[in-house]
């Protein structure tokens, strides 16, 4: 016992070191005595104003965009049984499994001045210059917002719809109700539940988006992420930087509070059927035009700047890749550009440890069940008991929020905590190479224990009883029972953080050594420079991030154990 409670400790421990304690640096350095202009400085400069109003702004837009994209595919995918529906809805996922900074490469190569669609149109029509100048703009921060959230509105939406009984809605048709009015008063009430928590999840996402925004939005534009980023690296100036993180975080939490009440206050018990008797064939002409018309537009809006990278990145043969072997004199690279790769590959296996081992034990610890509802024929002791059940299941859910707070926390709030908080005895880290898979498995940690805690919770419990009778030592139970369960939900996990350290850029861009670059590090710095070659080796670096981690996606798929899962 005493062993378990030193286990359970452990990821409470790495998250009070790593987490709230660079959390409360922010807070200090914010109102520090002689440096509270810094929080004064957010609220009453013009400046910082227009920045906290282009992060609301940003995020509400790209919201309602992805909102009015994807709902169309939610209801086709909810309520259509048709070939390739699998199929295409896992090429739905991999934009949103992408790192930020592939996806804010992909519309470079697609609509920048050099990129395809340009190239295409001067072509075309003999110009001079790219009719196309959206570089820099809110309206390609919003595409590719737009393209990276898609999946989240289509799985969370659409998979409520597809569970929704149409006899509901068809009720609404037989009492007099058109096909529309029946939606509005009777389906879309329904719905709204699924949809509001897609949109908050969305909201949330591009109101902390960083590489997109940073790389995409230019000089002129800048969110919360960026601003906070800037002043850190760019201007050294820490008071206004830790001001803007706990601007910000206070914004995360809050938006997080609103999304757990509205969950609360907007879910009804329904009559959910399978979705096997839900769907029907596309029978009409119509219904098959419009639904395969809107999948093929789909389709090409989320294939097409992944492919614009792979091709662009081909554009001189192998020449651009050639030149990732070579470390040129003058270069931006301290090493040669291959060596990230070789330095991301090195910190995802450090990650892959570090979160898997704390992520299994903190899942281990919240492997509770709620307590049944049949109190009423309980007295005595058995009705203690379910006391003592009840408050060690409010115990749990406290403690599983708690391991879920890092997910509602910025990758550069989190970076930022570090470069403050880690530079002094006795956490003297600030130069550490361990300082980068640390600040992933922070990232990384609540998709670890995520995947395996549905797992864990569906082994039964008289599996272990019955072994412990036969004589089976406790090792040997969890070796022989449990382990075979979860194997599968442990690779997830591990594939998880694999795929978040490897596309990390928010943290990493403030606390990685400058001669250890990782693979977005490499393509940031190259984006940065002028000159085509500079370009070309950002795209063959973007591609080969992008293999690697669509790699890690199928490898996911492969071991999935159904539908399980809790993201």
């Amino acid at each position: 016992m005493r062993l378990t409670n030193a286990l359970i400790l452990a990821p409470l421990a790495f998250l009070a070191v790593f987490y709230f304690y660079p959390l409360a640096a922010i807070l200090q350095t914010s109102f520090a005595a002689g440096d509270a202009r810094g929080a004064l400085e957010i609220f009453t400069d013009d400046y910082y104003a227009r920045v906290v109003l282009f992060t609301v702004v940003q995020a509400a837009l790209s919201t309602a965009l992805t909102l009015a994209a994807a709902l169309p595919a939610a209801y086709i995918f909810a309520r259509y049984d048709f070939r390739g529906a699998s199929t295409l809805r896992a090429l739905t996922t991999i934009p949103f499994l992408m790192p930020t900074i592939v996806v804010a490469t992909a519309f470079s190569a697609l609509f920048g001045p050099r990129g395809s669609v340009n190239l295409a149109l001067m072509q075309l029509f003999q110009l001079d210059q790219p009719p196309i100048q959206i570089l820099n703009t809110l309206a390609i921060i919003l595409l590719a917002h737009t393209f990276y959230n898609f999946t989240i509105v289509l799985r969370i939406v659409g998979g409520f719809w597809a569970n929704l009984d149409p006899q509901i809605e068809n009720v609404a048709r037989v009492l007099g109700a058109n096909r529309a009015r029946a939606f509005w008063h009777v389906t879309l009430p329904l719905l709204a539940p699924a949809i509001i928590a897609a949109a908050l999840l969305v909201f949330i996402f591009d109101f902390t988006s960083f590489g997109v925004v940073l790389i995409l939005g230019g000089p002129r534009l800048a969110t919360l992420e960026v601003e906070i980023y800037r002043q850190t690296v760019n201007l050294f100036n820490l008071p206004i930087a830790a001001a803007l993180s706990l601007a910000q975080l206070v914004c995360t939490f809050a938006l997080t509070i609103v999304y757990t009440r509205l969950q609360a206050r907007l879910a009804r018990p329904l009559r959910l059927r399978p979705q096997q008797i839900v769907r029907r064939k596309l029978r009409h002409a119509r219904e098959k035009i419009l639904a395969w018309g809107y999948l093929a537009a789909m389709l090409i809006f989320l294939m097409t700047p992944l492919v614009a990278v792979i091709a662009a990145s081909f554009e001189n043969g192998f020449g651009y890749y050639a030149e990732l072997f070579v470390n040129r004199r003058e270069s931006i690279m301290f090493v040669p550009p291959i060596d990230a790769v070789r330095n991301s590959l090195f910190f995802a296996g450090a990650t892959i440890v570090l979160a898997v081992t704390l992520g299994l034990i903190a899942a281990y610890s919240i492997d509770r069940r709620p307590p049944t509802a049949d109190d009423d024929v309980l007295s005595g002791a058995k009705r203690s008991r379910k006391i003592a059940v009840g408050s060690q299941w409010s115990a749990v859910r406290l403690l599983d929020a708690v391991y879920m707070l890092p997910l509602g926390t910025s990758a550069v709030t989190l970076g930022f905590g570090f470069i403050i908080a880690l530079d002094k005895p006795p956490l003297n880290l600030r130069t550490s190479i361990w300082l980068v898979p640390i600040a992933h498995t922070l990232v990384a940690f609540p998709f670890v224990v995520r995947s395996i805690l549905p797992i864990l919770r569906s082994i039964q419990p008289r599996l272990r009883e019955a072994a412990q009778v036969l004589g089976a030592s406790p090792a040997r139970v969890w070796r022989e029972i449990d382990l075979p369960i979860i194997t599968r939900a442990i690779i997830i996990g591990a594939v998880f953080a694999f795929t978040v350290s490897m596309g990390e850029f928010g943290a990493t861009a403030l606390v990685a050594r400058p001669e250890l670059p990782t693979i977005p590090i490499a393509i940031y710095r190259f984006l940065g420079q002028p000159g085509l070659a500079n370009f070309g080796q950002a795209l063959a670096l973007s591609t080969i991030l992008m293999i690697v981690s669509a790699a890690a996606i199928v490898a996911m798929e492969r071991v999935r154990i159904g539908e399980i899962g809790e993201f």
